[in-house]
C-alpha cells in the first residue's frame, strides 16, 4: 500500500517533529485547560438569588411564600422592598417578587409584581416559568380542582451527560484539526523557507509521495497527543466513553488525514509563516463556534445550520460524539460517513493539485 520511499519520508519527518518538544507540550495545554475546568461544573444550574417581599397576611401569600423558599431553584431571602430593590441594582439579587396585601386567589395573574433586569433572558424565562407552575399548584389546592393529566414518571437509569462528556469529544475533534493543519500547513512554508523542497525537487519524489509521507509521521504524532489527552479525561476526570475505542481511534485518523491535507493546501496558498498563520486562523478559528464544540449546532441560526454541517470540523465532531456520547458504530452513522469519505477526496485533491514542485523551485 504505502512504497518504501514514503516510509523512509515519514521516519526523517516524524525525526523532524519530535525534536520541536515545546509545541508538543503547549498542543497539550489548552485541552487540559478546558477540560479541567469543565469537569469542576458537573452540568448542575446554580440557583438564582431572589428577593421576597410578602406584604400580605392572606392564606394565597403564605402558601406561595412557603412553595417559593422550598424551590431548589431559588435562594430566596425575605426582606422589605426598598433594601432587596437595592440589592438588585447592586446584583445582589437576580430578581425581587412584592406580594401586595391584597394578594387574594382571583387576582392573583394581575397583583404579583417581579422585579428584574430583562436583559437577563435566560434569568427571566427560568424565573417567570417557575412562578408560574408555583401559583398553578396554590390555585388547585384552593379552589379544590385536580389537574386534567398526570405525568407518571418510570425511571429507565439512563445515563446522565455531563457537560465535560459532551465537550471532551469536540476538543478532541478541534485538537486534530489543530495540530493537524499546523503539523502540515505550516511545515510546508518552513521547508519552503529553509530550502528543502527545492533540494526535494531534483529527487525522483513525486507529490503523492511527499504528501503520504507527512501525513504518516504526523498522523503518529497527532495519534500520540491526542492519546493523552483522552487517558486524562478518563482517569482525571471520569469521561465514559460508550462506543468502541477502535472506532473513536479510526475516526481520529480519518479526521487527522483530513485536516493534515487541508493544512497542505493552506501551505500551498500562503507563501510566507506570517500568512499562513493568518489563512490557517480564518479556516480553524471560526469553525471553533460553529462546528458544535462547545454547544450543539441546533441553538444555532437555522439560516446557517445547512452550512454548518458540511464543514469539516462539524463531521468529524458529530462523529466522534456519536461514537464516544452514543455509543454508535461506523454502520450507525452513514451521513458521517459519506462526510468524511467526500472530505478526504476533496482535501487529498486539493492538496495534490496545489502542491506544486516547479513552482516552489523557482
Amino acid at each position: 500500500m504505502f512504497s518504501k520511499i514514503q516510509f523512509h519520508l515519514a521516519k526523517v519527518f516524524l525525526k523532524i517533529f519530535l525534536r520541536d518538544r515545546q509545541s508538543i507540550i503547549f498542543s497539550l495545554f489548552f485541552p487540559f485547560v478546558f477540560m479541567g475546568a469543565f469537569s469542576f461544573t458537573g452540568g448542575e444550574v446554580n440557583p438564582f438569588n431572589i428577593g421576597l417581599v410578602n406584604n400580605s397576611t392572606s392564606i394565597v401569600a403564605k402558601n406561595f411564600s412557603e412553595l417559593i423558599s422550598s424551590d431548589s431553584l431559588f435562594n430566596v431571602t425575605k426582606g422589605n422592598e426598598k433594601d432587596l430593590r437595592s440589592g438588585l441594582i447592586n446584583g445582589e439579587q437576580s430578581a425581587v417578587i412584592i406580594i401586595p396585601k391584597d394578594f387574594q386567589l382571583n387576582s392573583i395573574s394581575g397583583d404579583l409584581r417581579l422585579l428584574l433586569d430583562k436583559s437577563q433572558i435566560r434569568q427571566l424565562r427560568s424565573i417567570k416559568e417557575s412562578l408560574g407552575q408555583s401559583l398553578l399548584s396554590i390555585e388547585r389546592e384552593l379552589r379544590g380542582v385536580e389537574p386534567m393529566f398526570v405525568l407518571q414518571t418510570e425511571d429507565v437509569k439512563a445515563r446522565s451527560l455531563r457537560y465535560v462528556d459532551f465537550l471532551l469529544p469536540g476538543i478532541l475533534a478541534f485538537m486534530i484539526m489543530n495540530l493537524s493543519i499546523a503539523g502540515s500547513g505550516y511545515n510546508i512554508v518552513e521547508y519552503r523557507r529553509r530550502g528543502i523542497l527545492k533540494r526535494l525537487f531534483v529527487t525522483p519524489i513525486q507529490p503523492k509521495d511527499f504528501i503520504i509521507s507527512i501525513v504518516l509521521a504526523r498522523l503518529l504524532i497527532v495519534i500520540m497527543q491526542i492519546s493523552v489527552t483522552l487517558s486524562f479525561a478518563i482517569f482525571f476526570i471520569d469521561v465514559k466513553i460508550l462506543g468502541s475505542f477502535l472506532s473513536l481511534y479510526i475516526m481520529i485518523i480519518l479526521g487527522s488525514s483530513i485536516f493534515l491535507c487541508l493544512g497542505f493546501c493552506l501551505g500551498s496558498i500562503a507563501k510566507t509563516q506570517e500568512s499562513v498563520r493568518a489563512v490557517g486562523g480564518l479556516v480553524t478559528f471560526p469553525q471553533l463556534f460553529l462546528s458544535g464544540v462547545f454547544f450543539p449546532i441546533s441553538s444555532m441560526p437555522e439560516i446557517i445550520q445547512p452550512i454548518i454541517h458540511i464543514l469539516p470540523l462539524t463531521v468529524v465532531v458529530r462523529g466522534m460524539r456519536g461514537i464516544a456520547n452514543d455509543g454508535l458504530s461506523f454502520a450507525d452513522m452513514n451521513i458521517v460517513l459519506i462526510g468524511i469519505v467526500a472530505w478526504l477526496v476533496i482535501s487529498f485533491v486539493l492538496a495534490t493539485k496545489l502542491f506544486v514542485w516547479k513552482k516552489v523551485a523557482n
